[in-house]
């Protein structure tokens, strides 16, 4: 069975991305939120994510209309869901939210539809209602997932043995870069490394010995040039693994104990600046509205992607 029609639980952050995703891929699409004020805030965010896909030359003002005509803002569960293919889960990271909703959704769902799930770390599969687990896997995207091209694939313990393949196809043929697991791993490849890199810039930031502006200058000026062109585990090889035993043998790194507690963050969230949707965080974003801070962060993404697709060329 082909994937034709997709049905994309939750229109927020990375729900009304998700759907965009699968609409450029050429799906029908039948977005749901449970939140009104959310639903109808999406078909604004989804035609601003075009505008910028057609000002950078990634799509065309005609590949544009017809992705927007395939998305179907529907106001109902079992509306988006009864007649989908594919279904994408992508309510927040909340395990008792998410159980609802899996529960909701399953006498609705033809028996071959595929469940997957947007899940960053938990592990959805004991949520996920015994009949259904067959048909059931993870589907874990990168914000913006209409220009990261990144995802990673995960079966279940039940997973029938056609689905990460059928999944693999659907979004290798969508041009984008699935990583399979054989398994579930918390976290996945890159957003451990996130993790790790998270927890030590916050404690450079804690103990007085960098700040945020001189952690940012040291990642842009020094590691992403390399890990663009290189990634990390190649990175080693040109430095020379010999090098590399020799740095960690001399013990002058030690990573930092993960305790749960975070006392920058907290202060900073405690004093209202969570990010840019706050106007503030590390930095200051003044009265420039999430729109245009997402569509220059946009602009800029697909430069380096288009640069960096320019260096793969070069190594065939």
């Amino acid at each position: 069975m082909a994937i034709e029609s997709v049905a994309v639980i939750g229109a927020g952050t990375m729900g009304h991305a998700l759907a965009l995703v699968h609409a450029l891929g050429g799906c029908h699409v039948s977005l749901y939120d449970s939140n009104p004020k959310v639903l109808a805030r999406a078909p604004s965010l989804i035609e601003a994510a075009l505008a910028t896909l057609q000002e950078a030359g990634v799509e065309s003002t005609m590949a544009a209309a017809e992705a927007s005509n395939r998305i179907t803002f529907v106001d109902t569960l079992v509306g988006a869901v009864q007649a989908a293919d594919l279904v994408v889960e992508a309510v927040p990271e909340d395990l008792e939210v998410k159980r609802e909703v899996f529960a909701q959704i399953e006498a609705h769902l033809p028996e071959a539809t595929i469940l997957a799930s947007n899940t960053s770390y938990l592990d959805i599969f004991p949520l996920i209602p015994a009949g259904r687990q067959s048909r059931a896997a993870v589907a874990h995207w990168y914000t913006p997932p209409y220009i990261v091209d990144l995802l990673d694939l995960a079966p279940g313990p039940k997973t029938d043995s056609d689905v990460i393949p059928k999944l693999r196809a659907l979004y290798e043929g969508f041009g984008k870069t699935p990583v399979v697991f054989e398994t579930l791993v918390p976290g996945y490849v890159a957003n451990r490394l996130q993790a790790a890199l998270n927890l030590e810039c916050l404690r450079m930031i804690d103990e007085g010995w960098a700040t945020a502006e001189m952690i940012d200058l040291s990642i842009r000026q020094g590691l992403v040039h390399r890990l663009a062109v290189l990634g990390h585990m190649q990175k080693m090889d040109f430095t020379g693994l010999r090098m590399v035993r020799k740095g960690i043998a001399g013990g002058s790194y030690q990573p930092p104990e993960n305790t749960g507690k975070t006392p920058v963050l907290d202060r900073l969230i405690a004093a209202g600046r969570s990010g840019v949707r706050s106007g503030a965080g590390f930095f200051e974003y003044g009265n420039t509205s999430v729109e245009k801070l997402f569509h220059a962060r946009d602009l800029k993404l697909l430069r380096l992607k288009s640069h960096i697709e320019d260096l793969k060329d070069d190594d065939r």
